[in-house]
C-alpha cells in the first residue's frame, strides 16, 4: 500500500515539474510575450487566463501557461481583425477587445501587437481603433 502511494506521489511530482519546465520554456521562447486572454460575450472584470502570445503566419497564437501541450489554444487571424481602443486594467496591463476575445498585455507588448496589425499587407482589411 505504501509503495502505491509513493509511486503516485512521484508521478504527481514529475508531472508538476514538467508543467513548470513547460511554462519556463514558453515564457523564455524567442518571439513570445506574456499575454492574458479572456473569452466570451460577457467580458466583464475577472476571468483572465495567463499565457504567452506568439506571432506566426499572419496569426497571433495564444498558448496557456498551465497545460501540457505546446499547441496554441487560440489563433487570432490578422486579416479582418477589429480591435477596440486600449483600456488600462490592473497590474499595469492594457486590454483590447479583438472580436470574441480580449487580450491584456504590457504597454510595450501592446505597442508591438498594434505595429504587427498595421504592418499587414495592403490586401488585408484591418480596423484598428
Amino acid at each position: 500500500m505504501l509503495t502505491i502511494l509513493t509511486d503516485a506521489l512521484l508521478v504527481a511530482l514529475l508531472l508538476a515539474a514538467l508543467m513548470v519546465i513547460r511554462g519556463f520554456a514558453l515564457a523564455r521562447s524567442r518571439g513570445s510575450v506574456p499575454c492574458r486572454l479572456k473569452v466570451g460575450p460577457s467580458m466583464g472584470p475577472g476571468g483572465w487566463r495567463s499565457g504567452v502570445a506568439r506571432y506566426a503566419d499572419g496569426e497571433l497564437h495564444w498558448i496557456p501557461l498551465i497545460g501540457v501541450l505546446f499547441r496554441p489554444r487560440h489563433a487570432i487571424a490578422r486579416r479582418g481583425l477589429t480591435v477596440s481602443a486600449r483600456q488600462p486594467i490592473s497590474g499595469g496591463l492594457w486590454a483590447v477587445d479583438c472580436g470574441e476575445v480580449s487580450l491584456a498585455m504590457s504597454e510595450d507588448a501592446l505597442t508591438g501587437f498594434l505595429a504587427w496589425l498595421e504592418s499587414a499587407p495592403p490586401s488585408a482589411y484591418l480596423d484598428v481603433a
